[in-house]
């Protein structure tokens, strides 16, 4: 293995499996996500992203928020605490705009994560392992 792609590869171990990835202080956001490029082993910076609710018994999205991801790859403050609620919430993410910032072509423009929160006193994390080709997601902790 080159020492490139094992550069790439422990920074994306680190990441996955950092305590800062997988906590979160008291009085924090209840709702998370984390965004890592996978293609170069490094956080996600900059990339755009929204939060909406669906609302009117499943009719219209309502935008909550829009952000962007810090150096580290994360938006860690989508929801102030006491801010969520049961219900369907999607987080858009504009992976057009992020590859196309680096020069690289890439085949989904966006990605939708949409997911049902049952009870709004848990919190939740939404981590997105990313490449121009593939996406990856799943409820983190």
């Amino acid at each position: 293995m080159s020492s490139g792609v094992a550069l790439r590869l422990r920074t994306l171990q680190r990441h996955l499996g950092s305590p800062e990835g997988r906590g979160m202080e008291p009085g924090s956001s209840p709702l998370t996500t984390h965004v890592l490029d996978t293609a170069s082993g490094l956080p996600a910076e900059g990339l755009c992203l929204r939060l909406s609710r669906l609302e009117d018994h499943g009719q219209q999205w309502t935008e909550l928020r829009k952000s962007y991801t810090d150096p580290d790859g994360r938006c860690p403050g989508l929801l102030l605490p006491g801010q969520m609620k049961a219900g369907t919430y999607k987080l858009s993410f504009d992976t057009e705009g992020y590859w196309q910032k680096r020069g690289q072509e890439s085949f989904y423009p966006y990605v939708e994560v949409v997911f049902t929160i049952t009870n709004g006193t848990h919190k939740f994390h939404v981590p997105l392992l990313l490449s121009p080709w593939s996406y990856t997601t799943y409820r983190g902790s």
